[in-house]
């Protein structure tokens, strides 16, 4: 079809000079009016779009396709079509409305169609999932925005225009999560305040595709603050395959000495997402129970492996509490060893990894320490060793104040914070429960009532 307009206003271009290609077009507008009066937009529109192009009779063609378009709900088309028009006679009043009549509303029907468009490309994803690819997203993006203005200025453009373009692809991950978070949770008042917090999240990630896009000294600011939110929900949303591999990159990284992520220590990190496993466990276990008895092709998970699992995150959160305490503690180890083994015993999808998690991705600055010897990571860190000290009981006791009661002497701001956070995660549980629900009924139906392979999708 390209081509054949294409082809058209070539002819179409004879129009100044040769008169018989004058007559032409006369004789194509009035079959397209012909067309148009009786009612036959199909034929109307075949006829009158390759004479838009025509400097006698492109503007009033173009206001009959913008009519047509309009009318069939092209509102893309229409503009187009419209503006044409408007560019010919932009002091006509009745050519002004129809293009502001075409343009009405036009980026709200663009943003909700790429909504629409998102939530089908996550439709099959759960939320901690989604959060887990938009951290380490974030964080390669976080590295690369640390010394990306150092490069010559025209090498420096170019990243800072790859960086603004992943970043605000980035900000898409926001919107499955608060797709879910509106559709499960009952209570209106709660579900607001996660999703204002969310969209908080998403504008703070534009910003930094922008910043980035600018070359701003406030670049790699921006970056950090939407990684900090990427991995504070991720934590919310992970289930338990997810939470365990994550933490077997932060356990690891943490023996290995690698430097800190964002400020955040590797061992507290692996802390918080054993915490995270420990809490979501339980539930994920039995639904998984529940799903594998009608869903033959799932692994079993037997009591006796749940059991073991249970016992052994215990053990490793007290642990990985004691690695807080210490400097390069040799307990680090058998932490990692622990969550190899509960890895192990996880189900086992068609892949080989955890159910609902693949293998976690080797993290860059753990395999440079590989590189570079463990030995000589130890001997710097050793040189830091008082200020590591204090810097690791203090996040000890940030991390430990959520599980305190409230008779614990930490400072009333930290228990809020606490607090928020335990209400935003216990919500966003429920919500994760929900959705499952949902997508268990969906599924059933779909058996039952397969789609129609011509059904549009949108």
């Amino acid at each position: 079809m390209k081509l054949i307009f294409a082809f058209a206003a070539v002819i179409v271009g004879f129009a100044a000079v040769g008169g018989e290609t004058v007559a032409n077009n006369v004789e194509i507008w009035n079959e397209g009016v012909e067309y148009y009066r009786k009612g036959d937009v199909t034929n109307a529109l075949r006829v009158l779009k390759p004479l838009v192009l025509s400097r006698e009779y492109g503007p009033r063609a173009a206001e009959v396709v913008a009519k047509i378009e309009y009318a069939k709900d092209n509102r893309e088309e229409a503009a187009k079509a419209a503006q044409v028009a408007l560019r010919a006679a932009p002091n006509d009043a009745r050519v002004n409305r129809n293009f502001t009549r075409a343009i009405d509303g036009l980026e709200k029907l663009r943003a909700e169609k790429r909504i629409e468009r998102i939530l089908k490309e996550n439709a099959q994803k759960d939320p901690g999932s989604i959060m887990a690819m938009a951290l380490r997203d974030a964080r390669e993006i976080m590295l690369a925005a640390g010394h990306y203005r150092t490069n010559s200025a025209e090498r420096a453009i170019e990243i800072a225009d790859k960086l603004s373009v992943q970043t605000e692809k980035l900000a898409e991950a926001w919107i499955p999560l608060r797709q879910v978070i509106s559709q499960s949770v009952t209570n209106e008042e709660q579900a607001a305040t996660i999703i204002q917090q969310i969209e908080s999240a998403e504008a703070k990630t534009k910003e930094a595709a922008g910043q980035l896009g600018d070359l701003s000294d406030g670049a790699y600011d921006a970056i950090s603050s939407a990684e900090y939110d990427f991995n504070r929900f991720f934590k919310m949303t992970a289930l338990p395959p997810a939470a365990i591999g994550e933490d077997l990159i932060a356990q690891s990284n943490a023996w290995m000495g690698v430097e800190k992520v964002n400020g955040r220590d590797w061992q507290n990190e692996a802390l918080d997402l054993t915490r995270a496993f420990r809490s979501k466990f339980p539930a994920w276990a039995r639904q998984y129970e529940h799903e594998a008895q009608s869903d033959t092709n799932r692994p079993p998970f037997t009591a006796e492996d749940q059991a073991k699992i249970s016992s052994l995150a215990v053990k490793l959160e007290k642990i990985q509490i004691e690695c807080c305490e210490k400097n390069l503690p040799p307990e680090q180890e058998e932490a990692v060893a622990i969550i190899e083994e509960i890895r192990k015993l996880m189900p086992k999808d068609k892949n080989g990894g955890g159910a609902g998690q693949g293998q976690p991705p080797p993290d860059k600055g753990r395999e440079k320490n590989k590189q570079d010897g463990g030995d000589q990571n130890k001997n710097q860190q050793n040189e830091n060793q008082d200020q590591n000290q204090g810097e690791s009981q203090q996040d000890e006791q940030e991390e430990q104040s959520q599980d305190k009661p409230k008779e614990d002497e930490a400072n009333g701001e930290e228990r809020n914070e606490n607090k928020e956070d335990s209400e935003v995660d216990a919500i966003l549980k429920k919500a994760q429960e929900r959705n499952d629900e949902h997508e268990a009924e969906k599924k059933a139906r779909m058996r039952k009532a397969p789609l129609p392979p011509n059904e549009r999708d949108w």
